[in-house]
This record gives structure tokens, C-alpha cells and sequence, in this order.
């Protein structure tokens, strides 16, 4: 494993693959430029879930008030206050999300590091991949720790940056699960995540089985760092 592939030889192998949980012989993606953000007002019959104003519909996962910052139009996470997420539980839809991460780095490893979790349970990367390697798996736009994107579509540091996700819940006949959650990604106008898969809510080093849910909260991670978000919206589908 040389230094510009970190990653772990002793997690879990995925299901019907020949790679680890964040194996370091995983092939990165491959860098494609893209034109830009893709910047969308929210469309008439859209749920806004945060239009610059105010964090009116969000709670800490304790179900207390959310500590981040709304300043500027922009959402801004607040290192050590801990993750937020919608009081609404978000079924079949169609997410919306603009984010930067910090404009300089640093010397932190994983610099810019949250994440999108749809249903509360599988997260979509954010991370400063202009900035620092990772494991495929870690890569910006990743189901974490299973799917990496198919290309690396990241913006420069400081940079506003999008995704569109068409999110599609897991279905359940009592404990059984009949279909697995299913994504499909564009970052930056790119399509980085197909009708993808799950194998189950993401974790560090590992992922878990499905259990049983129904609609669920949209989560946003305070990882250490002030990633900001702006004009999140859904349309149920």
C-alpha cells in the first residue's frame, strides 16, 4: 500500500466483490472537469428544506436545536455541534443540494469531510477531493465505504458544488427486504452514481445489514469541518 492509497487490508470484503471496505487496490475514478455547479431554483412544487433564511424544519439528532449557523444565505456547520436533520421523513424523491467546503484546507488529512444521508442511514461523501486522496470507496460522491462514483467531478476548494440525487427507499415485506435502497447521483451535471445500490445503511470500515424502515429524515454530517450548504429542496416522486 503506498502513501498515495490509503485504505485497509483487514475489513470486510463487499458482497460479489474481490474488494475490501475501503481497500487501498480500488481503483480511484477518474477525473473528469466538470462546467460547473448546477444551480436550480426549486421548482413550484418543491419542499424547501432550507432557503437561506432560517433552520425552521431541522433539529440535532438528540432532537434538540440545531447548532449550526445560518449566515449569508448559506448553512454552515458548526465543528462539535454534531450532525442535523429534517423533521421531515423523505420517501421516493428527488434532492437538491449545493455545498463548498472550506476555501483553504489546511493540513488536515481528510480536509472538507461531511455527508448527505438519505434516510438517515446512507451516506453520500462530501469531501475536499481537490485537496487529499482516499480509498475509492471515501471518494466525494461515494455511497461510503461500498460504491465509488464513476468519476471524480470535484470543484476546487471553496468552490460551490451540486448534487442531484433521484433517492429510491428500500421496501420490506414485514422483517424481509423485497428491494434495496437505489441512488442515482449527478455531481456538477455529472452522473457520478447509477440506479446503485446499497448493501446497507454505510459505516467506517464495514456496512450493515438492512432493517426494516419507512421514510426517513435527511441527515447532515458535522465532520469537524465548516462545510457549507445552500438551496436544499425535494420533490417527491
Amino acid at each position: 500500500m503506498s502513501e498515495d492509497r490509503p485504505g485497509f487490508t483487514d475489513t470486510p470484503f463487499l458482497p460479489d466483490s474481490d474488494y475490501r471496505v475501503h481497500d487501498p487496490d480500488r481503483p480511484h475514478p477518474p477525473t473528469v472537469m466538470p462546467a460547473g455547479p448546477v444551480t436550480q431554483p426549486p421548482p413550484g412544487d418543491a419542499t424547501v428544506l432550507f432557503d437561506g433564511t432560517k433552520l425552521t424544519g431541522w433539529e440535532a439528532v438528540d432532537g434538540g436545536d440545531p447548532g449550526w449557523t445560518v449566515a449569508d444565505g448559506e448553512l454552515i456547520v458548526e465543528p462539535g455541534t454534531g450532525d442535523i436533520r429534517t423533521s421531515d421523513r423523505l420517501g421516493d424523491c428527488r434532492l437538491h443540494i449545493e455545498w463548498a467546503t472550506p476555501a483553504e484546507p489546511g493540513d488536515a488529512e481528510y480536509p472538507g469531510n461531511s455527508g448527505v444521508f438519505l434516510a438517515d442511514r446512507y451516506e453520500l461523501q462530501i469531501l475536499d477531493c481537490s485537496a487529499t486522496t482516499i480509498y475509492a470507496d471515501g471518494w466525494v460522491g461515494a455511497i461510503y465505504g461500498q460504491h465509488p462514483p464513476a468519476v471524480d467531478a470535484c470543484l476546487p476548494s471553496g468552490a460551490w458544488q451540486s448534487f442531484d440525487i433521484i433517492w429510491r427507499r428500500p421496501r420490506f415485506d414485514g422483517d424481509t427486504l423485497v428491494t434495496p435502497a437505489r441512488l442515482t447521483v449527478l455531481h456538477n451535471g455529472l452522473v457520478i452514481q447509477e440506479a446503485t445500490e446499497p448493501f446497507g445503511p454505510t459505516t467506517y470500515r464495514g456496512y450493515h445489514d438492512y432493517e426494516p424502515h419507512g421514510p426517513a429524515p435527511l441527515r447532515l454530517q458535522d465532520h469537524e469541518f465548516p462545510v457549507r450548504f445552500r438551496n436544499i429542496w425535494y420533490r417527491p416522486r
